[in-house]
C-alpha cells in the first residue's frame, strides 16, 4: 500500500483482485490474469492456450472480450473502486507532466515497483477512462497521458515531433529549448520524450539514444560524460568513485578498469600523475619537455621562464618546479638571456 496525493490509502493488489471477482467465468478470470502478469510473469496467447486446451486465437478474442466488457464497466462507474483508482493515477500523470511511463507511475503508486507493480498499475490504467494507454513496441515504452490532453495518436505524432527538434539541434540539450522550438511546455514535452525509446537523457540533457552522452553504454563513454560534465582533469581514482556514484544504469566497474581504458583512447590525455583530461580541452600528448617544446615552436621567438610556466600549466598539471627542472637540464632548451629560454634547435 501507498499514500496518494489524495490522502487515500490504496492496495493495488486489492483492487486488482475485486476486478477480477467481476468476472464470472474461471477461465476468462485466468486469462486476463496471465496476459497481464498480475500475479506472475507475463505469458503469451500459446502459453495460456495450451494451458487452457483452446487455440491461441480463441484466448485473444476472450481477452479483447473480457477487457471490452471491463472498460465499459469502468466508464459506468460499475467497477469496484474505479473512480478513486482513476484520481490517483490522474493526479500523478499530471504532476509528472500529462504523461508517464508505467514503469514510472507505479513508482509513485507502490512500495516496490516490482514487474508485477507495473503489470498491476497497466491493468488498472486501460480500465480508467480518463487515460489513454500507449502500448510499447519498438519505438515506444509502455506508457499513459491524459485522455483530455492527447488521444493515442496525438500523442504519438508529438513525439515524433519532439525527437525531430531534438535532430535539429544536433547535441544534448536541456528539455526547455525544445519545447520552446514546439511551442509547448517544458515539462509535458519531458514527459513525452521519456516515452519514446529513441531518446535518453542523462544530467539535464536529452538526445537521441544512439548519442553517448546521454547514454552512454561502454567504460569509456561514462569516463567522457564524468570529465565532461567536472569541466577539468581528474585523477583515475576520482573518475572512479564519480561513476560508482552516478546515474548510469550499470557502474559496477574496477578503478583498474577505468584506467586501463583512459590508457587506450585518445579522447583522454595523461596531464599529470594519474591526472587526465580531454583531448578537446587543447590538451596534447607527450612529456613535459614535449610541452615545453610546443609552447616555444608556436611562439616562435625566445620566453621568460615564468611565461613558459604558464602556457605549460594549461596543459599539464605538473609542479612548477618540474617545468623549470627540464627547461635546465634537457638539451632541446637554450637560455639566451636571463631566465629566457628558446629551443636549441632554433
Amino acid at each position: 500500500m501507498t499514500e496518494t496525493s489524495t490522502e487515500v490509502r490504496i492496495n493495488i493488489e486489492a483492487v486488482v483482485n475485486e476486478i477480477l471477482d467481476t468476472i464470472d467465468k474461471e477461465r476468462e478470470r485466468e486469462i486476463i490474469a496471465r496476459r497481464f502478469g498480475l500475479f506472475d510473469r507475463r505469458e503469451t496467447l500459446e502459453q495460456i492456450g495450451e494451458l487452457l486446451g483452446i487455440t491461441r486465437e480463441r484466448v485473444r478474442q476472450l481477452e479483447k472480450a473480457v477487457v471490452s466488457r471491463l472498460k465499459t464497466l469502468g466508464e459506468q462507474g460499475k467497477l469496484p473502486r474505479i473512480d478513486t483508482i482513476e484520481t490517483a493515477f490522474m493526479e500523478h500523470v499530471q504532476k509528472m507532466g500529462s504523461g508517464a511511463r508505467i514503469s514510472d507511475l507505479s513508482a509513485k503508486l507502490t512500495d516496490a515497483n516490482t514487474r508485477t507493480d507495473q503489470a498491476r498499475v497497466l491493468f488498472l490504467a486501460q480500465l480508467c477512462p480518463q487515460l489513454v494507454v500507449i502500448e510499447e513496441n519498438d519505438y515506444f515504452h509502455q506508457g499513459v497521458v491524459l485522455a483530455s490532453e492527447y488521444s493515442e495518436k496525438a500523442a504519438k505524432d508529438q513525439i515524433t515531433k519532439i525527437i525531430d527538434a531534438i535532430k535539429k539541434i544536433g547535441e544534448p540539450t536541456p528539455i526547455e529549448p525544445v519545447a520552446t522550438a514546439l511551442k509547448s511546455d517544458a515539462n509535458k514535452t519531458a514527459a513525452l520524450a521519456s516515452l519514446s525509446k529513441q531518446l535518453a537523457t542523462l544530467n539535464g540533457r536529452w538526445g537521441l539514444i544512439k548519442w553517448p552522452m546521454v547514454n552512454p553504454k561502454n567504460i569509456r563513454d561514462k569516463i567522457y560524460v564524468i570529465l565532461y560534465e567536472n569541466g577539468k582533469h581528474m585523477h583515475f581514482s576520482e573518475i572512479s568513485e564519480a561513476i560508482k556514484d552516478s546515474d548510469f544504469k550499470r557502474k559496477d566497474v574496477t578503478t583498474q578498469a577505468i584506467h586501463n581504458e583512459l590508457i587506450k583512447d585518445k579522447r583522454f590525455v595523461l596531464v599529470g600523475r594519474g591526472i587526465y583530461a580531454l583531448k578537446e580541452w587543447g590538451y596534447k600528448k607527450g612529456t613535459v619537455a614535449d610541452v615545453i617544446s610546443d609552447v616555444l615552436r608556436k611562439a616562435g621567438e625566445p620566453l621568460h621562464r615564468d611565461e613558459i610556466v604558464k602556457r605549460v600549466l594549461k596543459n599539464r598539471y605538473v609542479k612548477e618546479t618540474t617545468i623549470l627542472l627540464n627547461l635546465q637540464g634537457k638539451k632541446q632548451f637554450k637560455r639566451v638571456a636571463k631566465a629566457t629560454y628558446t629551443l636549441a634547435e632554433e
